[in-house]
């Protein structure tokens, strides 16, 4: 996991471009010879649309279980691959190897021989697609996740299920309220242009309020805030505002880490 977790804490300027968006592991060696699938996954590849923070795929399968936990393995994308709506099913998107200038790496939520459902980035939020493991891609396990409950307005951090830090912190207001389900940190990008926060951490998931941030695709995000006594409210645009230390730790976890948002 070393090479993860100093992947996840390598912070990626992106200068104004982040300021749009945020203000307003199985390698391959000796392989059989492709099935029809695959051809027809290759075939189709060059023709898809990312999956990304930035597309929408209205047809992509659901999360079966959108407060369901996970057994932590996450996949890294070392190249783009095809996603697909069921096991041998028709390819809808690619998965690209990277998300905002950082590797690709999305939680398995079910998996079906050399087959993996995962979470993805896109709208509508609770997407899912289906990729082959036996590609270029890599599997790790992250022991972490972070429960945020709207509600209460408290985050925790649990290790091996364990709680590691727990805070209060700020959600979205009434009329912008933070979206609810399982998603993941997509991201780690240092803030360039903005004060708010020195570190943002986008999520794969998007506020069902508005359909853009300050021009970007409206990804919601754990990010710090310079004035306290927003913890403990419903102010925000939809993202979740942490206290300094909360972010400290939390920039600490490895992409790909199970984010509830309940």
């Amino acid at each position: 996991m070393s090479t993860r977790t100093a992947a996840a804490r390598r912070r990626i300027q992106l200068g104004a471009a982040l300021g749009a968006l945020c203000v307003a592991l199985t390698g391959c060696g000796s392989a059989p010879a492709a099935q029809p699938a695959q051809l027809m996954a290759r075939a189709d590849l060059g023709m898809q649309a990312p999956a990304s923070t930035f597309t929408e795929f209205p047809t992509a399968p659901k999360d079966p279980a959108p407060n369901g936990e996970t057994g932590g393995v996450v996949l890294r994308v070392k190249q783009d691959i095809a996603v697909h709506h069921a096991p041998d099913g028709a390819v809808f998107a690619k998965l690209p190897a990277k998300q905002l200038e950082n590797p690709t790496w999305v939680p398995i939520i079910a998996e079906r021989g050399p087959w993996a459902q995962v979470l993805l980035p896109s709208r509508p939020n609770g997407s899912t697609g289906w990729v082959r493991t036996d590609g270029p891609v890599e599997r790790a396990r992250t022991p972490y996740v972070v429960d945020v409950d709207i509600d209460a307005r408290r985050l925790v951090v649990r290790k091996d299920g364990a709680p590691i830090g727990e805070w209060v912190v700020g959600v979205g207001a009434t009329s912008s309220p933070t979206p609810r389900g399982r998603t993941y940190i997509m991201a780690a990008i240092e803030e360039t242009v903005t004060k708010f926060s020195p570190i943002i951490l986008p999520l794969g998931t998007h506020s069902n309020t508005f359909s853009t941030y300050g021009g970007g695709p409206g990804t919601v995000a754990l990010h710090g805030w310079p004035e306290p006594s927003v913890f403990g409210q419903a102010s925000s645009d939809g993202c979740v505002r942490v206290p300094d230390d909360a972010l400290q730790l939390l920039t600490t976890l490895p992409l790909g880490t199970l984010v509830h948002l309940r």
